[in-house]
């Protein structure tokens, strides 16, 4: 049995939740918050069969999209102290997948 822990952002929670839940895999959701953009995430804890990981983990590729994303970068300050900012882009999104082996599993 595999542990399949995958972070995603939470404009995809529900494309990908639908989507794990039509194909027949259930799954607990964990709020979370990234390091980079300190924005929300969802953390989705799926326990499958080692021959069903390569179908979660495509789910969960099809579902989570990458996006563009402006941020704001300190430049410098002016003479009064005020903090000068440009915006860069960055690319954000998509989905962050651990596949862990589980050693037990009970369902009380």
């Amino acid at each position: 049995m595999k542990l399949v822990v995958a972070n995603i952002q939470d404009q995809d929670l529900e494309t990908a939740g639908n989507a794990l839940t039509d194909r027949g895999f259930r799954f607990t959701r964990i709020g979370s918050t990234g390091g980079f953009l300190r924005q929300g995430n969802t953390t989705l804890l799926v326990g499958v069969e080692a021959d069903q990981v390569s179908a979660v983990v495509e789910i969960l590729r099809t579902a989570s999209k990458r996006r563009q994303r402006y941020i704001p970068l300190a430049t410098g300050t002016t003479p009064n102290g005020m903090t000068l900012y440009n915006y860069i882009e960055v690319e954000v999104g998509g989905a962050t997948i651990f596949v862990i082996d589980v050693d037990h599993f009970e369902q009380v």
